[in-house]
């Protein structure tokens, strides 16, 4: 029987995880430590060297892998440093389902809607500069946007402009699936979109979308006068140090990498969606990265350290997103204070976030986006972490399309 496509990737919709029962005890678990990953946590904060002892380990261990096996994830790699206390820096499960090369901590990920955290500061780099202002209308950079003269960057930012997300157009959804090697450009995406009424007022309320942060990217190219991902690398990722994290151009992807499994197909049918062109999100979904990236990312995004006071002041200005314990600011949420940014793609989750009152850090990379009880599942992992290590900060809720 042909399922209709799940339009749960590609709505670009809030999700709200939904409580996660507490987790059980679970059998040891095939852990696979990486070689070097202890180098991984040196260098860079006061977390001692070596892991969290014994006991928290083993908890953490059984944990992991208590949900990756409920929710069928193939590989799972956490870092998770606790400065004062240690780190944790693990792999479960494996990178290859056919091979069944286990999975570890060392490889590249594609890190989905991560994406926009990146994208955004570009943006606010440009408002430190003078060079744009975040009530500036879009129309004053893009022209065509519907309501564009309402619409301002900071609503597009916030999730906040109205304007219909192209990644829930079906006729979208059915090309990107027939072909999913093919490349979009950032126009062709958006024209999906702009063709749909807006659905409400800009900053009326929240509602998860692609086409915000692809336009923000185009306002990025048309100011600077450069291609978003060279930007993106000389005023982001050279000065914060990140020298694994790249927007590709097409569907390029460095070894060493898991393979990514997803059922965001036409059938429904489980596949491979390694290799697919992620050139569809661009600027909201489709760049890649490590974990020794991601951990300095999450906080460098947190503390705000490329931009100035005032301008992180205002990114870090959340407004409520109907969920309790989750609110989203200019490209980044606090999660039960949390700061950061989750990502989903075919194939691929992230989870990346800074918890600034313990100077803690938390990554977690997945190779499939398939969901588990109407859960992305690197949520159910995330809020089985921090329940654990932070009870009084639990991880619950995360914005990705469903």
């Amino acid at each position: 029987m042909r399922r209709t496509p799940s339009r749960r990737l590609f709505a670009a919709t809030l999700l709200v995880a939904s409580v996660l029962a507490p987790v059980t005890a679970a059998p040891a678990a095939a852990v696979h430590p990486v070689s070097g990953a202890a180098v991984v946590g040196h260098g860079e904060d006061d977390c001692p060297p070596g892991g969290l002892g014994p006991a928290l380990t083993a908890r953490l261990d059984r944990a992991i892998e208590d949900v990756r096996k409920r929710a069928g994830i193939p590989g799972v790699a956490v870092g998770l440093w606790l400065p004062g206390k240690g780190s944790y820096v693990r792999a479960t499960g494996v990178a290859d389902k056919v091979t069944r090369e286990p999975m570890t901590t060392d490889g590249f990920v594609r890190i989905g809607s991560e994406t926009k955290t990146f994208t955004v500061t570009a943006l606010l780099e440009l408002v430190d500069d003078h060079r744009i202002r975040l009530d500036d209308p879009i129309a004053r950079y893009v022209r065509g946007v519907p309501n564009g003269r309402r619409i301002t960057l900071r609503h597009l930012a916030e999730m906040r402009s109205g304007l219909f997300p192209y990644t829930s157009d079906p006729d979208f959804v059915h090309a990107l699936l027939s072909d999913p090697r093919r490349s979009f450009t950032p126009e062709e995406t958006l024209a999906y979109g702009f063709r749909h009424k807006n659905t409400f007022e800009p900053g009326a309320r929240f509602e998860y979308s692609n086409s915000n942060l692809v336009l923000l990217g185009l306002v990025v190219e048309k100011v600077s006068g450069r291609p978003l991902t060279e930007f993106l690398r000389d005023r982001v990722l050279r000065p914060a140090r990140l020298r694994h994290t790249f927007l590709p151009t097409g569907p390029e992807f460095p070894e060493p990498h898991p393979r990514g499994y997803t059922d965001q197909t036409l059938s429904g049918a489980v596949v491979d969606s390694t290799d697919w062109n992620p050139s569809w999100a661009w600027a909201a979904g489709a760049m890649i990265s490590d974990m020794h990236d991601l951990r300095r990312w999450a906080k460098i995004l947190a503390t705000g350290e490329l931009l100035s006071p005032r301008t992180q002041a205002q990114r870090l200005k959340t407004l409520p997103t109907g969920h309790p314990g989750l609110g989203y600011g200019l490209g980044i949420f606090d999660a039960n204070g949390w700061i950061g940014h989750n990502g989903s793609i075919p194939g691929y989750e992230t989870v990346t976030v800074h918890l600034p009152e313990r100077d803690a850090t938390l990554v977690i990379m997945i190779n499939t986006d398939i969901t588990s009880q109407g859960q992305e599942p690197s949520t159910p992992l995330a809020r089985a972490i921090t329940s654990i290590v932070t009870p009084d900060h639990v991880y619950d809720g995360a914005v990705q399309p469903r």
